[in-house]
């Protein structure tokens, strides 16, 4: 299979993730770079600085959005202007989590761009990423399957039928690994507080995420069976359980959490 030709506009920390998750896979693409400020491309990546800079050789099959909300029309209109009828041989591929696709065609000047809109989060960098994909009804099927093809090379991909489901990806996916790696900070301080060494502490912490999370990935048990499981009657899991299950507790600030985090998307596009 002919590698793809992307055009990665933005290397911050998610495009910069995707494309050491990109770089690493088995089967990379041929990787063009718009950023101003990345030091370490990539062996075989061709770096530009400004839009003006991109050569003539260079069409794009995926055209990557990963810059912040606020600079995309920017780069779009420079991308327009620089890629001329080349941009209409791409697809556009955002990860951002913030603006439409309506928006983003508008700003490409083209009102039947193909946009394809994904929510991947920051373990794409390890080949363990989560990502929500949505295609605009402009996407081609071939289009669509590659933008599948690309975000598996650095995870699972789950496909959403509505637009409007991508704030929920958000919530429950994308914003989620920060709110596990708040969790192993505070288990690491409690243990600390309760007399172990840091990095015994560190280590187990660590080690039993990761091993959760095999367990997770691996068994076929639902996640409430699994903490069943691991629950005895009146042990002592049963007695920490019910100090996280107390109705003010994660039964209500989880999903306060998660609406906080669409809320934001919603804020994000305006």
């Amino acid at each position: 299979m002919t590698a793809p030709t992307l055009l990665l506009v933005g290397c911050g920390k998610m495009g910069g993730a995707l494309m050491r998750g990109w770089v690493n896979s088995p089967n990379p693409p041929r990787l063009f770079i718009l950023d101003r400020k990345l030091q370490d491309a990539p062996a075989g990546s061709t770096v530009f600085r400004t839009p003006e800079e991109i050569t003539t050789d260079v069409t794009p099959d995926i055209i990557v959005l990963a810059v912040k909300p606020a600079g995309a029309e920017t780069v779009l209109k420079a991308l327009r202007q620089s890629l001329g009828a080349r941009m209409d041989k791409a697809a556009l591929l955002s990860v951002m989590a913030g603006k439409n696709c309506e928006k983003l065609a508008e700003w490409c000047g083209r009102a039947d761009m193909p946009i394809i809109r994904t929510m991947p989060n920051t373990p794409s960098s390890v080949g363990a990423g989560s990502t929500g994909l949505y295609a605009s009804p402009h996407v081609s099927r071939e289009q669509k399957e590659l933008a599948i093809r690309l975000m598996e090379q650095v995870g699972t991909v789950v496909p959403v039928p509505h637009e409007e489901d991508l704030r929920s990806v958000i919530a429950i996916a994308g914003s989620a690994p920060a709110y596990v790696f708040l969790l192993a900070e505070l288990l690491e301080k409690a243990g600390q507080d309760l007399g172990l060494e840091q990095q015994a502490a560190r280590t187990l912490v660590r080690s039993m995420i990761y091993g959760v999370g095999k367990m997770l990935h691996e068994l076929p048990d639902d996640a409430e069976t699994l903490r069943r499981n691991v629950t005895s009657p009146n042990g002592t899991t049963a007695a920490a359980l019910n100090v996280f299950m107390a109705e003010e507790n994660w039964p209500r600030l989880i999903p306060l959490a998660a609406e906080a985090a669409i809320k934001r998307s919603r804020e994000l596009d305006d």
